[in-house]
This record gives structure tokens, sequence and C-alpha cells, in this order.
């Protein structure tokens, strides 16, 4: 019967356990009750403190602007480009908060519960600083809403109007109210600030601008001298987008998260952006391109009542402050919970909560001087960029592992809702494109710094290593995938596929050294430690532990082989299960590599024998390596001894030779070819052999070629010992029917020769 190869995604539907054991769900659900702190908000919060981002101060200073600098059309692009890395990105939280039971901490704590503290401190470190910059951003715009009463300030004060007079107090006066009140008032002001929203958007909508600005014709491009590119408006946009996830910080507050985090980001998202898209519509066929790019507030020249812009706008950025105050000390407090930073007593300030429902005043506080900071700047275009970035950065991240997550297919991941693989991996190749066209140096400042992140905090955890952890995933899946298609598919070219089983593993190297050259870049090798005995628990035990040591000496190494044990009653029996192991690149073994040692007794050349009669049914490729003290010299000599008995061995003894020109260890080595044949062979085999070089583009120099006329006059013994006793490795063949007749004498001839490695090839290898 054939087996069908897997998908290579996991894009199925997703199967919680619990729908299967319902005893389990309602225990699980009591535990959520029992153990739920916060307010216990339901998806109202969470839809509202993300929709009135959203709908927030961009849409009300800078949708005119964008219009204005790119046309109908570049707007429109700059909502479907931004959708494109929000929606992947709500799309992927969504998702990863229904994978865990949620607590506080919003999107930190969804990610790294899901996918580690390593990674999750790393994104959420990001994460925060977006959150905390943005209260500033908020609160900038804020201040523009009072920009109508420029004229009559300067009037009455005769100072230039300042935004930072009110933004700097409001900032100031916004942190106090949310720590004498809490996160409760916070989201009771959401509704109110909802409510006036709307109102203000109605009032727009409704409304018609004066006729000294109606185009005549909708600008689908803009027509504007010199505009503004179009990646420098859209990251001054881009914040618009970012409001989505506002109400995912609430998740310690609220009663059901992994339904109300799902349904109120992703119902706020298709909110917002239908809205979006009216707003630019509207802003289009009203106002001509230049009174767009130049009046900030021209939503308020359409509206009904031209007021309730500002008002609006206010109250918006407001609310977005305030939902921001809400969520960046949460997302600082989980840090400071999961011990993120290096320093314990900043972990145990931040992490510090008050009353019964753990308000994070410390991290509050935290926020409120970062925050400051920006504000001081003054400059909504130029803290628009900045936040921009970090938050093209985490989301990116966020969609990257997202993707990983689904290819590696771990139980442990078991999310009830599902996003796509394709959506998710879409949304990180997005975030990074349009932070790259947004700034390079910015962008690669921003993946440096989330790298360097990763590492310290790594480094701080004791080596855990969660991102290790899913590429392990990764990697168990697509290799039963290459293995599935490799199987269906053999490999057209030849390249070695070599085992190796010896009891001798810890008192020798040159074996496994040869082993792993030989594998190094063209092929694969499995090298096995063979224990006597019977498997049991005690057995067993030794395996994983010798296991763990041949792991670290291949690491310390650098070598590419995969290493074993196997415990069997005896090494006959040992040969003959690692003769039939499937092969662990997926491709089936074709060569075995056996070995002794100068000073080893006849025993191991017994071992060796049988070995060699064992693998004879397999018709797979057998070498034999005799090695010494020399351990291959200063490698850079190789010798192969050709004979009228190798005509299938030569090949083969060739393309060893090639592969071991080709590592690194053997760089500027020189091969030479020595090749007996008698008399009446001399001329052809010589043109054969050059044919053989030269065609197959080995790295052999001619004149390294060297063919030799024998007759029965000649000690063949002796010559080999003449010519190749100072070569740091050499070649010879041997076959079937001379093994049945001499047995271990083959091995023990030309005994002044060093290291030298028996070649005899089963199948038919050609050199192209």
């Amino acid at each position: 019967m054939a087996w069908a190869a897997p998908a290579l995604w996991d894009d199925g539907a997703g199967c919680d356990l619990l729908t299967f054991f319902p005893e389990r769900a309602m225990s699980q659900a009591i535990d959520e009750k029992d153990t739920q702190g916060g307010h216990g908000f339901g998806t109202g919060p969470v839809f509202l403190a993300s929709v009135s981002t959203i709908l927030g101060a961009i849409m009300f200073l800078r949708f005119g602007y964008a219009v204005g600098h790119t046309g109908l059309l570049g707007a429109l692009l700059i909502i479907l480009v931004g959708h494109a890395v929000t929606v992947p990105t709500a799309l992927a939280i969504a998702e990863i908060a229904t994978n865990r039971r949620v607590e506080g901490g919003g999107e930190y704590f969804i990610i790294s519960r899901s996918f580690g503290t390593t990674i999750g401190g790393a994104i959420g470190i990001s994460l925060y600083m977006s959150q905390a910059i943005s209260v500033a951003f908020y609160m900038i715009a804020f201040a523009e809403a009072f920009r109508p009463l420029e004229g009559l300030y300067t009037s009455w004060t005769g100072f230039a109007f300042d935004p930072r007079i009110i933004s700097l107090p409001a900032t100031v006066a916004l942190v106090a109210l949310v720590l004498s009140k809490g996160a409760d008032l916070g989201v009771k002001a959401l509704w109110g600030v909802a409510s006036i929203l709307g109102v203000s958007l109605a009032m727009f909508f409704l409304g018609s601008s004066p006729s000294e600005i109606r185009p005549e014709t909708v600008a689908l491009v803009t027509d504007l001298g010199d505009p503004d590119a179009f990646m420098l408006v859209f990251a001054i946009v881009f914040p618009a987008f970012t409001g989505m996830t506002a109400g995912v910080g609430l998740s310690g507050d609220l009663a059901n998260p992994r339904k109300s985090i799902p349904l109120g980001i992703m119902s706020a998202t298709v909110a917002g952006m239908i809205v979006y898209v009216f707003v630019v519509v509207k802003l289009a066929v009203s106002v001509d391109s230049a009174s767009l790019a130049e009046d900030q507030l021209i939503m308020s020249r359409i509206a009904v009542w031209g007021p309730i812009i500002p008002i609006g706008l206010a109250c918006a950025t407001l609310s977005s402050a305030i939902g921001s105050i809400l969520v960046a000390p949460r997302t600082l407090q989980a840090l400071g919970g999961d011990s993120i930073a290096p320093s314990a007593r900043v972990n145990a300030v931040v992490s510090q909560g008050v009353g019964e429902a753990n308000e994070p005043r410390n991290a509050t506080l935290v926020t409120s001087v970062i925050a400051v900071l920006f504000v001081i700047m003054g400059d909504v275009n130029l803290v628009a960029r900045i936040v921009s970035m970090f938050f093209m950065v985490t989301y990116g991240a966020l969609c990257a592992i997202s993707a990983l997550e689904h290819f590696a297919a771990r139980p442990s991941y078991r999310p009830s809702f599902r996003s796509k693989w394709y959506v998710s991996l879409t949304g990180a190749v997005m975030c990074f494109v349009l932070m790259l066209q947004m700034d390079v140096v910015y962008a690669m400042v921003a993946v440096l710094v989330m790298g360097v992140l990763y590492q310290v905090i790594k480094r701080n955890r004791t080596g855990v290593d969660d991102l290790a952890a899913i590429f392990q995933g990764v990697m168990t899946q697509a290799t039963r995938y290459l293995q599935i298609r490799l199987q269906k598919t053999p490999p057209s070219d030849w390249r070695p596929s070599l085992i190796m089983i010896t009891p001798r593993t810890f008192d020798r190297s040159a074996p496994v050294q040869l082993l792993d050259w030989l594998c190094d870049r063209h092929g694969f090798g499995t090298y096995l430690h063979y224990m006597k005995g019977f498997l049991e628990n005690k057995t067993f035990k030794e395996s994983r532990d010798v296991q763990q040591r041949l792991i670290r000496a291949v690491q310390e190494r650098r070598g590419a082989i995969y290493v074993d044990t196997m415990i069997s009653p005896s090494i006959q029996s040992a040969i003959a299960q690692s003769l039939q192991m499937p092969g662990v690149s997926g491709m089936e073994n074709n060569t075995i590599l056996f070995e002794y040692g100068v000073h080893d007794g006849p025993e191991v050349l017994d071992e060796v024998l049988s070995g060699l009669s064992l693998s004879g049914p397999t018709h797979m490729n057998r070498l034999v390596l005799r090695h010494g003290e020399n351990f291959f010299g200063s490698r850079k000599s190789i010798h192969v001894w050709l004979t009228w008995h190798d005509a299938r061995n030569a090949n083969l003894m060739i393309l060893l030779t090639y592969i071991l020109l080709g590592h690194r260890d053997w760089k500027g080595a020189e091969v030479s070819i020595f090749a007996a044949y008698p008399r009446s062979e001399v001329h052809e085999r010589s043109e054969d052999l050059h044919e053989m070089i030269t065609e197959g583009r080995l790295l052999i120099s001619e004149k390294n070629i060297l063919v030799i006329a024998t007759d029965d006059g000649i000690d063949f013994e002796r010559l080999v010992e003449a010519r190749s006793e100072s070569a740091d490795l050499v070649l010879l063949g041997f076959t079937s029917e001379r093994l049945q007749r001499r047995g271990t004498e083959i091995f023990q001839r030309f005994p002044s020769l060093r290291d030298t490695l028996f070649v005899s090839a089963e199948e038919q290898i050609d050199i192209d």
C-alpha cells in the first residue's frame, strides 16, 4: 500500500481536547473563575478600548494629510497595506489567546505562555516601549485638538502657542487619575468617549465642505507639486492601525479572556477598517489636495458642526492615551513578574501590585516617566514614526513565531481558534519589508535590538532557548516531510551515506574523524557506539549518558554526523541491526565503515571480517580503515593505488578523495594516483584514467597520475610501500573474492604504510 506524505503545513481546524472531555472543560472553567483576578470585564471593554484607539488621533489629524499627499487610491492602498500587517497580527493574537488560560499582561502574557518567556520577554519589552511611547503620542495629539484656540491664546498671553503647555500637564493629570482610580474608571470613561466619537463621525459624514475647497474632480492620485513619499506618509499614518491590540492589555481584568480577546479585537479591526475607507472617500470627494495637505483639522470644515471634530479628537486621543496608560504598566508588571529584567530588585518593584485588583502602581510611574520624556519632544510626526517602528518589529516577530508554530505542529500548541500559516507568514514578511521601506537604519537597529534582548534574557534565564525549541519542531516537521519525499524519489546522483558501529569510541578518534570528513558536505554519516548487553533499564540509562557524551564531542569538533548508541548481546548482532537501519537523512545507507588499529589484537580483525561478511547481502560499499599513531599526518598527501582488480572500485576511490579534498582540514592537499596494470593494458588504462579525471572535473592534477607497467617479476607490496610510506592517507582496493580467499591478511599487507583505507565498491558508481 502506498502512503501519502502528510501536508507540510498544518492548516487544519484546531482541536481542543476539552471538546472531548466536557468534565475537564467544566473543571477548567471553574478553575478560571476561581482564580480570575482584576475587575471581571466582558467583551465590551476589549472592543471599546481597541476601536476607540483605532478611530483616534491619526484618523482625525493625518488622514487628510494622507489623502492629500497620495490621492484617494494611495490612501486606500495605505489602509490595505496597513491591514495586511495588523489583520494577520490580530488573528495570531486571537489564536494564541485561545491556547492557554490568559491572565494579566495582555499580549506579553499570551505570547510568553505559548512560546516561552525568553521569546515573550524579547517581544514584550519592545511591545511595552511601543505602548509607553504611544501614551506620549496620543497626548501630543490631544494637545493638537486645541489648535482652534491658538489665536485666542496668543492674543491673551502675547506668546506663541506651544502644544506642550497642554500635553505636559494633561499627561501628568492622566497619570494621577489612573493612579488614584485605577482601570475601573478608565473603562467607564471609554463608554462616554465612544459615544462622543460616534457623534463626531456621524456629523462628519453628514456634513459637506465649503465650495472654495471642494475639488472639481476626485483626485485618484495626488496633484500636489511636491508630495511626500508614500512610505513616509505610511510611517506617519501606521499607528492608526495598531490600536486593535489595545483591549488585549486588559486580559487580567476579563472574566473570560479566551472568548473576549478574539471577539473584541477582530470586531474592532473590521469596524475600524470599514470606517477608515469611508473617511478617506469622504475626504477625497469633499476637499482638494492642497487643503487636505495643509489643514490637519480639515474634518472640522466638513462636519455639520465644526467644533465636534476637535472635541472628538480630544476624546479619541484621550481614550487612546487612557488605553495605553492602562495597558503598558500591565505589560511591564507581567515582565517583572517573570523576572525578565537582569536585576531582581527592578523585577520586584515593577511587578508589585496594589489592592485586590493588583493595580500596577509602580509600573505606571515608570511608564509615566517615559511618556513625559517623549511628550517633551512635542513632534507628533517624529513620535509617530518611532511608535510605528516599535509596533512593526513587535508585530513582525509575533507573526513570524506564529507561522513557525504552525509549521512545528507541537502538540502543546492547541488553540481552539486557528489562523492560517500563510496569513501569519504574510504578516511577518509585510512587516519586515515595510520596516526596510520606512527606514533601513531604524529597521536594522530594531531587529538587532530584538536579537540582543533575546540573547540577554536567554543568558539571564540559565540558557533557556525557546526559539530553539520552536525551530527544533520546525526541523522535525521538515525532516519528516523530506524523508518521505526522498524515499519516494531516490537520488539520481550518488553521494555517500555512511554508517559505522564500533565499541572502541573513546580510546581512538581517527575513525570518527574520517567519517566526519567524508560526510561534512557531500554526504551523511551515522556513528553508532556499540554497548554489549541486553536492553534493560540500567543499560538504556547508560546508553543515553553515552549518547550525550558523543553529541558534546561532535559539537566540540563541529562535526556533521549523527551519533547514537546501540545495545546488543554481541557485536555481530549489532552490526546486523545497523545494516538494516533506515538512513537518518532520508536516504538509504549505501556504505559501511569498519576500523581497526595497528596495535589491536586478532579478535578485532575477526570482528571486521565478520562485519564484512554480514554486510555482503546488503550490497553496501565497504570501507576498512587501518589506523595508527600518525592520525593522518599533516593532511597534505593522499595516494590512491589502482590495480587490475579495481575495475569497480576505482570510481569510488577517486570520488572519496575528491570529497576529502573539499574539506577545510585537507585544504591544499595533493592526490597522487598510481595505477599498476599489465604491460598490455597500460596505454588503454592510462587514457581511460586521464579522461575520467578531465571529464569528471576532479581536483587531481594530471601530472600526479602515474601508470605503472607490472609483470610477475615485480614485488607489488614493496612497490607500494616504497612510493607511499610517507603519504598521510593511502587508498587501496579489495574485492569479495579476494576477501574470501585471503581473509584478514588483505588488511595486514603493506605494514610500513601509515593510515590506510581499504575500499570495496558494491555499487556501480559513475563519474560524469
